[in-house]
């Protein structure tokens, strides 16, 4: 979809964790730059994986240059004059106000494109995600596979030494292969604390 001469817009690639989100956005990035766009990236500081927080990076090794912040507000300081496309990686992480920013950009004539995992690893909406897509002109949600079944994966499985984590853990917890499986809605697990005492205790 082109929204060339029309303003800004909001672009959101949003999915499971290791779906490509990262990598669609640098692709996305890669050809602003070509197209001579003044381009800036940024992330959540929260998110060292890989490059580090001075480098957007993809499970693959691609990777490119980005700012880390720590909320919206810090968005709209660091703007530079003249940027017409900003990149947002991990835009999960961030404060519920970057659905304020990325509106007051996209109206101001920029083109914004937020990548993010839509869904926390209980299975619900993760922190600002749902309201950037309710706001968002183009949506594009990605899948990976099951680790399972082989089925597409739309589930972030967080694992404790291997075991599926309870519903009680925090909402926010980075971590890569060794933390999270990508799986599907039936292989998806998330037992909760309360219940497995219960049985115990009923057993």
């Amino acid at each position: 979809m082109d929204y060339a001469g029309r303003g800004g817009w909001i672009e959101v690639v949003s999915g499971v964790m290791f779906s490509g989100k990262s990598e669609e956005l640098l692709r996305r990035i890669r050809r602003a730059t070509l197209a001579r766009h003044q381009v800036q990236v940024f992330k959540s500081h929260l998110d060292e994986r890989y490059g580090g927080l001075q480098t957007v990076s993809t499970h693959s090794g691609a990777r490119i240059e980005s700012e880390p912040v720590s909320s919206s507000v810090e968005v709209m300081e660091r703007l530079r004059p003249g940027t017409s496309v900003v990149g947002i990686d991990e835009v999960q992480f961030l404060d519920h106000g970057i659905v304020d920013v990325a509106n007051a950009l996209a109206d101001g004539g920029v083109r914004v494109i937020a990548a993010g995992t839509d869904m926390d690893f209980r299975g619900e909406p993760f922190g600002p995600m749902g309201a950037l897509l309710a706001v968002a002109e183009r949506i594009d949600k990605l899948q990976a596979i099951c680790v399972k079944c082989g089925q597409l994966a739309t589930r972030n499985q967080r694992l404790i030494d291997g075991r599926p984590a309870p519903a009680e853990g925090p909402t926010i917890q980075v971590g890569g292969l060794e933390s999270y499986e990508a799986r599907c809605r039936a292989c998806h697990e998330v037992p909760s604390l309360g219940r497995a005492q219960i049985s115990l205790l009923e057993g």
